[in-house]
């Protein structure tokens, strides 16, 4: 391994730089971005808009059509990838507020992506275990409750079909995870998380810098 990363410090002129020279929220994504600050402090949940440029080009690029998340807020993430799916395709959306994926709704019907997005308002283990135990999906994002993304890998993997591949999000965690001496409940869990799935040989893996950390798991 290198002695120095070969990466750049993303500061905020760099940030700025990247999405430009990406695929930039257009007016709708833009929006729905500038509504949920709106919201204050908790904004942050909301997915940066590179990562979700990403993962729009990435659902298109596996050709995905049947796609689930867990945790949709108030559903930039679910904009960007219903927009990856073929117009026939489908995505459940797991999330336990109704008030927060209700800022999404108006946002998906603009965007003409509402007829792809299967809501569902519940724990998303429920969600999770309420469906066919077939392996069907494309395309997993895993975005909520720090503690529980075991349980929701768990429970998706054996329904994602050969090839599949799930992203996982905050998996840096704002660099917290590389710290021993940072042991609060959702380091240690997350933490705890990439290290089983780095050793999971059902799945190959990479961890990306993209945001606060994505990973990708390939279902073998």
């Amino acid at each position: 391994m290198a002695d120095s990363p070969k990466s750049v410090r993303v500061s905020s002129s760099v940030h700025q730089y990247l999405v430009a020279h990406g695929s930039p929220p257009d007016e709708i994504q833009q929006a729905l971005i500038d509504e949920t600050q709106t919201l204050g402090g908790i904004s942050v949940m909301q997915i940066s808009p590179e990562q979700g440029a990403f993962m729009t080009l990435f659902a298109r690029a596996i050709g995905a059509k049947h796609a689930i998340e867990i945790g949709t807020f108030t559903g930039y993430s679910a904009l960007c990838l219903a927009r990856g799916l073929p117009d026939d395709g489908v995505l459940i959306c797991c999330d336990v507020s109704d008030s927060w994926t209700a800022v999404g709704k108006p946002y998906w019907e603009r965007a003409g992506v509402a007829h792809k997005i299967d809501l569902r308002i519940a724990p998303a283990t429920e969600t999770i275990a309420a469906l066919p135990e077939s392996p069907s999906f494309d395309l997993a994002f895993i975005d909520a409750d720090k503690r529980g993304y075991q349980a929701y890998f768990d429970g998706l993997l054996p329904r994602m079909r050969p090839g599949g591949v799930m992203l996982v999000d905050n998996v840096l965690w704002g660099g917290s995870v590389a710290d021993p001496d940072v042991r609060d409940e959702d380091t240690t869990a997350i933490r705890r998380f990439n290290d089983q799935v780095a050793a999971d040989r059902r799945v190959e893996s990479v961890m990306l810098p993209i945001a606060d950390g994505l990973t990708l798991l390939r279902k073998r």
